[in-house]
């Protein structure tokens, strides 16, 4: 499923005048059955929705107070996500004969025509403080909190990305929201401007509507509205001044064709850098150590070690960690064999998480082989893969068989093309076009077309740092640090500060701590990264005895960023 999550308003949307009707409830308890889960995102305190909604148990988790507080009906548990409401605030506006004023546990709201005695309170107290409006209701909360953030902390919690979350509201406090989930939906009596950005409306309004998205849901996994969500679409490419080239985000199996020197390895950099921007999940294979060092993704294995799939998954269960699980350590005969072995344990975190979002296979052509012996051997390739070659006609022809978008540069095109069983060789004939630097030819079986000359869009590394850094860039394996834990269950090495970084927010309590509280730290910024004062100033984080773990990794980050340091 590509929508595991559905994320929807309580007022105006899901209930009217405060209540939910019947077939509501019963849409929404089939759309938990289905496997899905069910947030409701709300401007309203809690308090006041118990009172009006005697069922919040149809989901998974409450976000209230338009974000700044987070509920879990099945234990009770509660999270505030901000700071309190402010008191001065609250006197201010009683003072000034602002009534109603309610008081939640960060937000302080009341009604329109007030919002210029509460914006004159504001400005007068000297208060960091936002406005929202919701039809008329003005909500005062901390900046940067809404129904986004919210959103976002539960999402996380659960697990999910909000690439994997469908949105559904009515008003202004929801437009934060629904930008970002995959997919936005306004019932039909949404605001005009609401409808307006989103990327379907529903025929019907309120509870009616959020039905009509639910029956949609189940139906087709929202396939039918596919073509519309172009905004997440990532770019490869230009065929003239106003004719972009996009790869749609999910649903493609894609290869990437090109000999040495062609440009290959640009383009392929330049796209995992759009996914990384774009927060899509990504695990790349990569069988030769080529992008070990790859910036936003975790190196997992070396030119000694490889990773366990153990590792990898675990990595992976965070939605916005990205993995590079390198092989070089392996002989080649080795390599098909152990991807083969990690291919199903991604595809069963895809179906329970909807990510990795995409896996990208480097010099495929070494873990498929083309004398595979695809019937007893061969995964079943999944879709949103990236498959980069040399030469296609040396993969496993049942994998190139599933191929339906190929970009191919440097010499001959048309004859790389021509080894993918679905391209019409009609449509090759005639000479080999001659390609310029920077230029591709592109074929996709979605439209039907022949193949097509563009000029790659390099990405922003790309064009900060042209030479990619090499496999050997980074302290070697005897001077790395390796984050273990207590029962020498990990084996995850940090290279440089910056995937020491990356590694860290990545692993759990337990093996964080071991190593924080053992001085580990400390001890290797001074030995071997040679900074006595960022060794001393960790060191001091170490020592605090009662530093959660949340609080020490971001005390440490910081004085890491803090004094600028680069990876070595």
């Amino acid at each position: 499923m590509r929508y595991l999550a559905l994320a929807c308003d309580y007022d105006g949307t899901v209930a009217h005048d405060g209540l939910m009707d019947s077939p509501t409830r019963a849409a929404l308890r089939r759309l938990r059955d289905s496997g899905r889960r069910v947030v409701l995102v709300t401007g309203r305190q809690l308090d006041e929705l118990r009172v009006v909604c005697d069922e919040l148990s149809l989901f998974d988790r409450v976000v209230a107070e338009n974000g700044a507080l987070l509920f879990d009906p099945s234990s009770g548990a509660e999270t505030v996500l901000a700071a309190p409401a402010s008191a001065a605030l609250v006197h201010a506006l009683r003072a000034r004969h602002v009534e109603p004023v309610a008081v939640g546990r960060c937000i302080v709201a009341t009604w329109e025509p007030h919002e210029t005695a509460v914006l004159q309170a504001i400005r007068d107290l000297g208060l960091e403080l936002q406005v929202t409006f919701n039809k008329g209701a003005v909500m005062v909360l901390p900046s940067g909190v809404n129904k986004a953030s919210g959103l976002t902390a539960v999402l996380a919690e659960l697990g999910l990305s909000p690439h994997n979350a469908v949105g559904v509201g009515d008003a202004e406090n929801d437009h934060a929201f629904l930008s970002l989930c995959e997919c936005s939906v306004a019932v039909a009596n949404a605001l005009p401007a609401l409808q307006e950005r989103a990327d379907w409306v529903t025929q019907s309004p309120r509870g009616a509507g959020v039905a009509e998205l639910i029956e949609a849901l189940l139906a087709d996994d929202l396939a039918s509205l596919a073509p519309r969500l172009t905004r997440h679409h990532l770019l490869l490419g230009m065929r003239g001044p106003d004719d972009a080239v996009h790869l749609p985000p999910v649903g493609v199996t894609a290869l990437l064709a090109g000999a040495s020197g062609s440009g290959k390895s640009t383009l392929a950099g330049s796209f995992v850098e759009r996914l990384a921007a774009q927060a899509y999940q990504f695990c790349l294979v990569d069988p030769q150590g080529e992008f070990a060092g790859l910036a936003g993704a975790v190196l997992l294995g070396d030119r000694d070690r490889h990773a366990s799939l153990d590792e990898v998954v675990d990595l992976l269960a965070k939605p916005q960690q990205n993995v590079v699980v390198n092989l070089r350590s392996l002989p080649g005969d080795e390599r098909p064999r152990v991807f083969a072995a990690l291919l199903p344990r991604l595809q069963e975190l895809r179906a329970r998480t909807g990510r990795p979002h995409w896996i990208i296979v480097n010099q495929a052509h070494d873990v498929l082989p083309s004398d595979w012996d695809a019937a007893s051997s061969s995964p079943q390739m999944p879709a949103s893969v990236l498959l980069i070659t040399a030469d296609p006609r040396r993969l496993a022809p049942a994998v190139l068989g599933t191929v339906d978008t190929a970009v191919v540069l440097g010499p001959a095109p048309h004859h790389v093309l021509a080894a993918i069983p679905a391209v019409d060789a009609a449509q090759l004939a005639g000479p080999e076009p001659l390609l310029e630097a920077g230029e591709a030819i592109g074929w996709s079986r979605h439209l039907g077309a022949a193949p097509f000359r563009f000029k790659v869009v390099a990405g922003d590394a790309d064009r900060r740092h042209p030479p990619r850094p090499s496999a050997e860039d980074g302290l070697d394996a005897g001077r790395s640090f390796y984050f273990r834990g207590p029962r020498q269950r990990l084996n995850l090495r940090a290279q440089s500060l910056a995937l020491f970084n990356q590694l860290a927010d990545g692993v759990d309590d337990e093996t964080w701590l071991f190593h924080l509280r053992r001085g580990d730290y400390s001890r290797w910024m001074r030995a071997e990264i040679k900074d006595e004062a960022l060794a001393a100033e960790i060191a001091g984080i170490e020592e605090s005895p009662r530093a959660a773990p949340a609080d020490s990794r971001a005390a440490v980050r910081a004085a890491i960023e803090r004094r600028g340091a680069k990876s070595v």
